[in-house]
């Protein structure tokens, strides 16, 4: 008889079912999607996706080989988290990216924490999280057919109307995995054969869909929670990666909280955050939170709770507090103390430093475009009385910062300047500072927040496009009329235009007084 003992790294599943069966079924469950996301986006998303999962099968054999361990990466596992990571960038994405995100996920995330079982978030959104950070203009090109516009969940934020077939087929701007025809077939797949846990999946849109609701400024109308619902990963983050098994609860009841925690954060973070794709970030959180709800919820049926208590001479006694919290959690509790403190402290001592440049960069700003004014006198009450809401409802999601009437050295008004934001610029804000003279003429404008695309969006900070604006006397100036947008930079030339003619609203009738 073999008496040998067995052990092994939780989670401890006892099926006819391996994990290198699992791993297949889930790669197959993922085909449609990506099937669609190929023939939608071309042999761009094919490369994408190749790079991703040659990287990550590579790295995870690679390791194998120098640290002498079995063969791990012949179970699927890292040809998964390659190709989930794929299928949350775009085809737009420099293969660079695939590359990198995939050597992190497997060498940092996985292989660093001891392999499959051991790593304590999900390694492909920990990846692309991670590029999001590096490389963020890199991984917000989106683009179909070589012409770039923003995504469905960009033209939500704003405000604008999307088309609900095309995000529901796949073949809107985005992701390559973002078909939620495809991925629907796969995951409800999973679910139906028992390999994915319902608990998560749909607690996770169920959560998402009520906050969405109470919270996002529209109400419980269907065509706009059917639209947060098939943008921004939110089907791919609940079917294919929060039910990943070592990063989500054991027991059903933490499964149904978990899902709760994810859907919820999903849901603040889309009303209250900048990106509008933050899907990952809240599935990563709800992940560090594993542990805890694996320590204080268990199933009854299959084992009764037993406190953990420490063995003394005098009998049981309880274990501290920090005794039961997993070693792992109490050290990234740790580092993000110290680093929140770190980084309020920086903040704190840097504020007025950086407040005295900005306010010395818009003063320079005014300068450029009113040339003739020696002193500017602020136009506060106009402003405030705007409450910071968007300006007018002609312009998209505008705002007036800042207004100014230019003096000259006698007193006299020589002119008008003021500071108008767009939020609708491709990669984030656009700001800028327009001067107009005191017969309604623009003296020109000048940029002091443009962060676009290196040699696409960054052109309209060039004199060639800034230069059209000036001399122009109209109230409202025409993109394609009046103004020459760039050749495949339609976004940003649109949120420029936008903004000069929201600057040229506020001042003809809050500061000329026409």
């Amino acid at each position: 008889m073999n008496h040998r003992l067995n052990l092994s790294a939780g989670p401890h599943v006892r099926d006819r079912w391996t994990t290198s069966f699992i791993m297949k079924m889930v790669l197959l469950a993922l085909m449609p999607a990506t099937i669609i996301g190929i023939v939608t986006f071309g042999l761009s998303a094919l490369w994408v996706i190749l790079a991703s999962v040659i990287s990550a099968v590579g790295t995870e054999f690679i390791f194998d080989k120098l640290t002498g361990r079995p063969d791990t990466w012949k179970d699927g596992s890292a040809a998964l988290t390659g190709l989930l990571l794929a299928l949350t960038l775009s085809a737009s994405t420099p293969l660079y990216a695939p590359i990198i995100g995939s050597i992190f996920a497997i060498l940092v995330v996985k292989c660093a924490f001891g392999g499959l079982g051991k790593n304590f978030i999900n390694p492909a959104l920990a990846a692309r999280c991670f590029l999001l950070i590096s490389f963020p203009s890199a991984m917000t090109v989106y683009s179909i057919d070589g012409v770039a516009s923003a995504t469905p969940c960009a033209e939500l934020a704003a405000g604008k109307v999307v088309n609900l077939t095309s995000m529901f087929l796949g073949s809107a701007n985005g992701v390559i995995g973002g078909s939620i025809l495809g991925l629907l077939i796969g995951g409800l797949a999973l679910w139906a054969f028992d390999i994915i846990h319902g608990q998560i999946c749909f607690t996770v849109i169920g959560a998402f869909t009520l906050v969405m609701g109470l919270f996002g400024g529209k109400g419980f109308d269907p065509a706009f929670l059917a639209a947060h619902l098939c943008g921004g990963g939110v089907i791919l983050g609940a079917f294919f990666m929060a039910t990943d098994y070592v990063t989500s609860p054991m027991s059903r009841l933490g499964q149904t909280f978990y899902g709760v925690l994810i859907g919820i954060l999903g849901a603040l973070f889309r009303i209250k955050g900048a990106a509008a794709d933050s899907f990952s970030y809240s599935i990563i959180t709800a992940n560090l939170f594993t542990p805890f709800i694996d320590t204080y919820i268990v199933d009854k049926p299959f084992a009764y709770r037993v406190k953990e208590m420490n063995r003394r001479i005098d009998g049981w006694v309880k274990k501290p507090l920090l005794q039961r919290i997993p070693k792992p959690v109490l050290a990234l509790t740790v580092i993000a103390l110290i680093a929140g403190v770190a980084l309020s402290g920086v903040f704190s001592m840097t504020k007025d430093t950086i407040d005295a440049q900005k306010a010395a960069a818009a003063a320079a700003a005014y300068k450029t475009v009113l040339p003739d004014a020696e002193s500017f006198e602020a136009q506060n009450a106009k402003v405030e009385a705007l409450e910071a809401k968007v300006y007018g409802t002609d312009f998209g999601r505008v705002y007036i910062n800042e207004a100014m009437v230019g003096l000259d050295a006698d007193g006299n008004v020589v002119g008008y300047a003021v500071s108008v934001t767009s939020a609708e610029g491709y990669d984030g804000n656009v700001t800028l500072s327009l001067g107009v003279n005191i017969d309604g003429q623009i003296n020109g404008i000048s940029f002091t927040e443009l962060h676009e695309t290196p040699g696409k969006g960054m052109l309209c900070g060039e004199p060639a496009f800034m230069d059209q604006f000036a001399g122009k006397t109209a109230s409202k100036l025409t993109l394609g009329q009046e103004i020459d947008g760039i050749t495949g930079v339609t976004i940003t030339s649109k949120a420029t235009t936008n903004a000069v003619n929201a600057g040229l609203d506020f001042i003809n009738t809050q500061l000329r007084g026409e």
